[in-house]
């Protein structure tokens, strides 16, 4: 698979709300119509005619009420009833594929300007039950969207948490280390909160009104990421293993949180065109997706980069800049390790280990965050990594000119 060439990003032209905790600040929010309202708030701001897109990619991996209608229902809602598109579910991964998915469609022409769109409320997740007639009594099974999956692989038949634990035993990723990386991370978030958070200014909306439709009424308003716990090394130490025999810690793990994110991704003419800094031009290179031994979630990082690498055409010391989604500090860890990079160029404004995690617009926002870093260091190459249920990852590879 050759470099794409023909997928861009228009700069500026994308956003991401604050990410607010489990049960905070959007916990009452229909998060699709809350990105919908979020969406056409700030192309109008930006004055992109919403005439512009042809096309809409929406990913979304906790179900809603109605969000069987997505992307056509999204676009109704941000006022392009005119256009449609499909939904996305790849887990953690989901944002990777959506903006993969929306260059690879402007790469064959068969779009012109793609909203990818990405929404997730893990709050309030739905309870689901399965009907099923032929057991006894007729008694059907039931699932809590968010907390059994997270607990849960029907593959590996473990947790989550239990395969960071894994790789930590099999790679030798002590305590320490995982202590270390995650007081990192959040001294590196407090970069992004330096000068009234100008980094976090450049593309977050806020302060914000928590509201997912133009009438409703405003609950709250939020001025920023709600949920980063202060983090110190003394408190870290403090911490015992969340699972017996374990190394991983609350304090070494992300949250589950609420929020969305979105860019357009178009045709490089298209991009300068709608671009707030026309000297500014962002390439999307190449993707890739990897999957890691069973239970060990933490590795798929690797071999998800090493094809994004490989289709990119340039070796990791071409990159200029890293984002990793990390739901776990093990993750950072054993990349590092494994890639030969250093563990304190990556994340350099922090990470979803710190602010938090709600699954389809993570991976969207920590792209907006690397295509602000490149920016700033003048430009260069750009790898954006995450690691998903099931044992995999996706990889994206951006250039920044």
């Amino acid at each position: 698979m050759k470099p794409l060439e023909k997928a861009y990003i228009p700069y500026g032209v994308y956003w991401s709300t604050p990410f607010c905790r489990w049960q905070g600040s959007f916990a009452h929010l229909h998060s699709l119509k809350f990105a919908a309202r979020v969406a056409a708030d700030t192309l109008t701001a930006r004055d992109i005619p919403i005439e512009t897109l042809d096309g809409l990619f929406l990913g979304m991996t906790v179900p809603q009420q109605s969000s069987f209608y997505g992307a056509p229902w999204a676009a109704a809602l941000i006022g392009n009833p005119c256009i449609t598109g499909p939904v996305f579910s790849q887990a953690c991964a989901t944002s990777g594929k959506v903006i993969a998915s929306a260059a690879m469609e402007v790469e064959m022409g068969a779009n012109t300007a793609i909203l990818a769109l990405l929404c997730d409320r893990t709050s309030n997740s739905p309870h689901l039950y399965y009907p099923n007639p032929l057991a006894p009594g007729g008694i059907g099974k039931h699932e809590d969207w968010v907390w059994d999956n997270f607990g849960h692989d029907p593959f590996a038949r473990i947790s989550m948490l239990q395969t960071a634990d894994n790789v930590a035993k099999r790679c030798g990723i002590d305590r320490q280390a995982q202590d270390d990386t995650a007081l990192m991370r959040y001294e590196q978030y407090q970069d992004a909160l330096k000068d009234n958070a100008a980094f976090l200014r450049r593309f977050m909306i806020m302060p914000l009104e928590a509201k997912d439709t133009p009438r409703a009424k405003v609950v709250t308003t939020v001025e920023g990421d709600e949920g980063v716990f202060p983090t110190t090394r003394e408190g870290l130490a403090k911490l015992k293993p969340v699972q017996e025999g374990g190394s991983v810690t609350f304090g070494t793990q992300t949250y589950p949180a609420d929020g969305n994110a979105g860019m357009i991704v178009t045709s490089k003419e298209k991009a300068i065109e709608l671009s707030r800094d026309k000297n500014v031009v962002i390439r999307v290179v190449a993707y890739g997706q990897g999957r890691a031994d069973k239970g060990m979630m933490a590795m798929a990082n690797v071999p998800a980069t090493k094809q994004a690498l490989k289709r990119a055409g340039i070796r990791m010391e071409d990159i200029g800049a890293i984002k990793t989604h990390n739901p776990f500090a093990v993750n950072d860890v054993y990349f590092a390790q494994e890639m030969g990079v250093n563990i304190s160029e990556m994340n350099r404004y922090g990470s979803s280990l710190v602010w938090g995690h709600p699954q389809a617009p993570t991976g969207a926002r920590l792209v907006i965050e690397l295509i602000e870093e490149l920016v700033l260091a003048g430009g260069g190459y750009g790898l954006f990594t995450g690691c998903a249920a099931g044992d995999t990852a996706l990889a994206l590879v951006i250039r920044v000119n």
